[in-house]
């Protein structure tokens, strides 16, 4: 026996709510040193003057980030080829040495997720707070993150098989179990509510049948382990459904799932059409962002760092007018102030 338990190994156990209420999150250092070494935050390019030519006025088809200096624009472009595409440098977004054209599906691609990184740090505060998100905080030095998911295409089933409609094989969409294989589709696109118990008899029009709860039950196992956590890290074990006695994380995953629906509808799916095949799912469509993509298994993106401290030309444009480019003979009193 003595030697059975030496073989096993010890976790460490953290207590979020009330004694005897189970709610409790179970870590194993091993996962935990893991997780250290992939949210290591990479050291940012010294800063550099916000004065001179805009980057629109300096360079043609500047269409986001035009706001910049000139040097702003040339240190956040060598941020991004070290988050994004560290081995292929510039031309992996830029037909060089025409820089300004758009022949590139990737160039098109990055206007795109430039937009929806100022998009995320402008207007979803209420999921990202004042850490905001980057390029890397996806990336981590890949063209594309590590965790995305497409929508899994309908399995032709035959003989025994034929009557799981909702429940296939374990898949990893599913949190590898055999519950319904695609709730990403259900929440992360549509809006369908997430609900397990209904309030009212099912011939009242109630549709949150066991069916309906198979399905929330598969979305919360794939946000669990996307966070590296279990229920009770958003819910008490008293009342899952009660908000009132749920810890906070619940409201902020409440709008982390609308945030994520909204990145899919209005920035991921409309850029599939320009994706090459090899970039495509199964059933035809790109890859979308959910819960995993930005958390890697861990319950904050790279343990609670911000970067954006040192990038805040990705929480949208400068708040203020740019002054003119001084000419000889002006007065530095005569120029605008910044404010």
């Amino acid at each position: 026996m003595v030697l059975l338990l030496g073989g096993c190994e010890r976790t460490q156990v953290v207590q979020r709510g009330y004694r005897g209420t189970a709610m409790v999150q179970n870590y194993r250092p091993a996962t935990l040193a893991e997780l250290d070494a992939i949210n290591e935050v990479p050291v940012p390019l010294r800063h550099v003057s916000g004065a001179g030519p805009t980057a629109s006025e300096a360079y043609q088809n500047v269409q986001v980030l035009g706001d910049l200096s000139k040097p702003e624009f040339a240190r956040l472009m060598l941020s991004f080829k070290t988050w994004v595409a560290p081995d292929e440098g510039c031309n992996y977004c830029h037909n060089a040495p025409d820089y300004a054209s758009d022949a590139k599906y990737a160039k098109v691609v990055a206007r795109e997720m430039i937009k929806m990184t100022r998009h995320i740090n402008s207007d979803w505060k209420t999921h990202v707070q004042g850490t905001g998100v980057t390029c890397y905080t996806c990336h981590r030095g890949q063209a594309v993150p590590a965790k995305v998911w497409y929508s899994a295409p309908e399995p032709v089933q035959t003989g025994l098989m034929a009557h799981r409609t909702s429940a296939r094989p374990p898949t990893p969409s599913a949190a590898r179990t055999a519950l319904p294989a695609d709730p990403l589709s259900d929440y992360l696109l549509g809006d369908k509510p997430i609900r397990v118990v209904g309030l009212t008899p099912l011939q009242t029009g109630n549709t949150h049948s066991i069916k309906e709860a198979r399905s929330s039950y598969s979305m919360m196992l794939v946000m669990a382990e996307s966070l590296g956590v279990n229920c009770t890290y958003c819910h008490n074990t008293r009342a899952f459904s009660s908000w009132e006695l749920s810890p906070p994380p619940r409201a902020t995953a409440w709008y982390g799932i609308r945030m994520a629906r909204d990145l899919n509808n209005a920035y991921l799916t409309p850029i599939a059409s320009g994706l090459p095949k090899e970039r495509l799912g199964p059933a035809g469509d790109g890859p979308k962002v959910y819960c995993a993509t930005c958390h890697l298994g861990s319950s904050k993106p790279l343990n609670g760092a911000s970067m954006l401290k040192d990038f805040p030309e990705l929480i949208g444009p400068k708040p203020w007018a740019r002054a003119p480019v001084p000419t000889a003979g002006s007065a530095v009193a005569d120029l605008p102030m910044k404010g």
